[in-house]
């Protein structure tokens, strides 16, 4: 009875999900190009393209720091920000406090595509509000500075990006967790004489820890996954550029170059990577519980 309430929801699951992953997986053990997809053949290569991949100076110099230190500081400012947002929402009263959530939703429901182009025309070389702010301070000269020719500014300017479009899903879900912490244990912790620090820390923190884990996580995984934000900024979706990760390079090395055994190899890559960051985060979570 139990698998058969459950074959519904698992049929679905393994035809969205587990079909096109394991195709995937497929393909990266395979010789896949262009020609393949007209013929319907292809040539099995077992790990020549995984050797290919890690072998490639490409990987190591630019794809793999760019995409774990850009996650890293996307996923870092992106929880600190929801959770300072949360806290002032929380001192908000009921009405002042629903009009302040329903506008910072409307970054969450902007599209990334909308939302990284109101950041292209922000920097634009020429006439971004940026350059015309710097300029009239004297910053810079008539000919403006190119911020998305320069690996360090680009990437400044995708976090903004990211950061501003997911802070409202931390914002929300710390706050609905906030709403159910016991005034108690706060007015205790004000009685022997915990300042605000001491009482998110050793109150706030330790009861809301699993919503911690949940936005931690699902931020990773968002942000190492990042392709929109960082395809659609000149310069981003160039092959040879310092300013690929590893979703846009999956994407430039199968449809780019027709190499989708290629592509596919990267996409498994970067599966694993988050799977290995996410087991080891929860693993470290859990420990730490237990020791409590």
């Amino acid at each position: 009875m139990p698998w058969g309430l459950l074959a519904p929801a698992l049929t679905v699951i393994g035809v969205l999900l587990l079909f096109p992953l394991g195709r995937v997986v497929w393909l990266s053990f395979r010789d896949f190009h262009l020609r393949n997809l007209v013929t319907g053949t292809s040539e099995s290569v077992g790990l020549d393209n995984y050797a290919a991949l890690l072998g490639d100076p490409y990987l190591w110099r630019v794809v793999l720091p760019n995409t774990v230190g850009f996650a890293l500081v996307a996923v870092v400012a992106t929880v600190v920000l929801g959770t300072l947002v949360a806290l002032l929402l929380s001192t908000l009263r009921p009405l002042p406090r629903v009009v302040v959530v329903s506008c910072v939703m409307v970054a969450w429901a902007m599209p990334a595509v909308s939302g990284t182009y109101v950041w292209i025309w922000i920097f634009d070389v020429d006439h971004g509000i940026v350059a015309r702010a710097l300029t009239s301070l004297g910053v810079l000269g008539p000919d403006g500075y190119n911020w998305f020719a320069d690996r360090l500014f680009f990437y400044a300017v995708v976090t903004l990006n990211v950061v501003h479009s997911g802070f409202p899903f931390v914002a929300v879900t710390v706050l609905a967790g906030l709403l159910t912490v016991p005034r108690d244990l706060h007015e205790a912790a004000m009685i022997d004489g915990a300042g605000a620090w001491r009482r998110f820390w050793h109150v706030t923190f330790p009861v809301l820890r699993p919503v911690f884990a949940v936005v931690t996580v699902l931020s990773t995984i968002w942000d190492f996954k990042v392709f929109a934000q960082i395809y659609l900024m000149p310069g981003g979706d160039v092959g040879g550029s310092e300013m690929l990760n590893l979703g846009v390079w999956a994407y430039v090395r199968s449809f780019g170059h027709n190499d989708y055994g290629t592509g596919a190899a990267v996409a498994v890559l970067l599966t694993l990577l988050l799977l290995a960051i996410t087991v080891l985060y929860l693993r470290a979570l859990f420990r730490e519980d237990e020791l409590r």
